[in-house]
């Protein structure tokens, strides 16, 4: 077993800007104006690498995202012994047919919330007496696990905890899975859900997984359902995802193409609604899975005008947007911020509900926007499930990304109308798209970094 050590970097070699200290951002000269193919969803890689590296048989999965979180993802398949080629954004995984090959092993996930929510399981699935550490970067390691920790605790699962009670490091014994009943919370994040649900398929005996309370977002459990289907393995669930029964079954390997990240979408898409701009996603379509998507609904009401075309989304912004008005984002949780960043410009007060859970996020994702909007003298007020944000213009300070991709990618979004706007640590955003300063440059908007 190799030593474990708690102390460890958070970035891969596929990060950008890990010696940038500060970018300083400007508007372009006119509207933001162009296209962009946008990367992959992290939402589908993660979950399908991991699915094809416990399948029976050779996946080949097109249109990974190259970033942060998927190369840790692949590193600790790599580590598990799984055989994977990468050429662009293709990845080639030789499945281990539910046994890992490297039995005994520390493994470190980075920051990456799915990865540590989504291999538990399958570790613990495995039934030849393999012993992991898995571990994660110090903000993953604060990041909640219990609850789904105890659902494979339940179902059979040999586990312990390492540091602190319901949190990463923990080490897992693969001594497979009971089945049967289990019950799980899904109201701090979907993930746990998910992660649950990958992992059933290999149980001795049936599983009926009971949700007790609501999922925060169920569209990504949708997603996950989507995926094993694709890997062939079949759930069968209600419409409000309380009740699944999964029979033991197998993944097979398979060839899939992964649609383009919805969230990262947003970011571009909100710049052309602040600049009054015209921006089109060329690989991304309404019909996606992928609630995030539906930000270009909010953008709609706020006065842009949307095509949701076959295989492409354009918006084309407005002179002026409009706000008062109150939403849930319970569902599109991650676009919180991208709101947020670009509500001052609003006619009106937008009031954000329903997105509790994203306090226990990379950052405290509420305390920090408000806190960051406040310093450029916006009026704000916090809730403990949302913000209100009112109309203002805000004044150009150095603001801190909380190493939190999502904080420093909508942040930017200001610096759109607001010259000098400054951010620390802007290699966070590696996480989800390390191309994020590049793509603003080849929109116009001026990017220069001080290391």
């Amino acid at each position: 077993m190799a030593e474990f050590t708690p102390d460890l970097q958070a970035r891969s070699p596929w990060a950008a800007l890990s010696d940038v200290a500060v970018v300083e951002l400007a508007p372009a000269a006119g509207p933001i104006i162009g296209e962009i193919v946008v990367p992959g969803s992290k939402s589908f890689t993660n979950r399908a690498l991991i699915m094809a590296a416990f399948a029976k048989g050779t996946s080949r999965v097109s249109g990974i995202l190259k970033s942060d979180d998927s190369f840790w993802c692949l590193e600790t398949l790599r580590k598990l012994g799984v055989q994977i080629q990468v050429e662009d954004d293709v990845v080639v995984i030789e499945g281990v047919d539910a046994e890992w090959p490297v039995q005994h092993e520390t493994l470190y996930v980075g920051a990456a919330g799915t990865t540590a929510r989504f291999l538990p399981g399958l570790l613990a699935a495995s039934n030849q007496g393999g012993r992991w550490i898995v571990e994660g970067s110090k903000r993953m390691n604060e990041r909640p696990m219990r609850p789904l920790l105890q659902s494979l605790k339940d179902l059979g699962a040999d586990l312990c905890y390492l540091q602190n009670e319901g949190h990463l490091p923990v080490a897992i014994v693969g001594t497979g899975l009971r089945g049967g009943e289990v019950e799980i919370s899904g109201s701090t994040s979907s993930q746990f859900v998910s992660g649950l649900l990958i992992a059933t398929p290999y149980a001795e005996q049936p599983v009926k997984v009971r949700v007790v309370d609501h999922i925060v977002q169920h569209a990504y459990v949708k997603i996950t359902l989507d995926l094993m289907k694709q890997f062939g393995v079949e759930v069968q669930y209600d419409d409000d995802l309380l009740e699944m029964n999964i029979e033991p079954q197998r993944y097979q390997g398979r060839e899939i193409t992964l649609e383009a990240d919805a969230s990262t979408s947003g970011y571009f898409l909100a710049l052309a609604a602040v600049t009054n701009g015209k921006v089109r996603i060329n690989n991304l379509s309404y019909n996606t899975h992928q609630p995030d998507v539906q930000l270009v609904d909010v953008l709609e009401r706020m006065g842009c005008q949307v095509t949701r075309g076959d295989g492409f989304i354009e918006l084309t912004g407005t002179e002026q947007l409009k706000g008062g008005f109150d939403i849930s984002f319970k569902e599109m949780s991650d676009m919180t911020l991208t709101l947020a960043a670009i509500a001052p410009f609003a006619d009106g007060p937008i009031a954000i509900h329903d997105v509790a859970h994203i306090r226990k996020h990379e950052s405290d994702r509420i305390s920090v926007i408000c806190d960051a909007l406040s310093k450029m003298g916006i009026e704000v007020e916090e809730r403990e499930d949302g913000l209100t944000v009112y109309p203002g213009t805000p004044t150009p300070v150095q603001l801190d990304s909380h190493d939190d991709h999502r904080v420093a990618m909508s942040l930017s979004l200001i610096a759109a109308r607001v010259p000098g706007v400054r951010i620390t640590d802007p290699g966070c955003v590696s996480k989800t798209c390390p191309t994020f300063f590049d793509e603003l440059r080849k929109f116009g908007m001026q990017v220069s970094f001080e290391k």
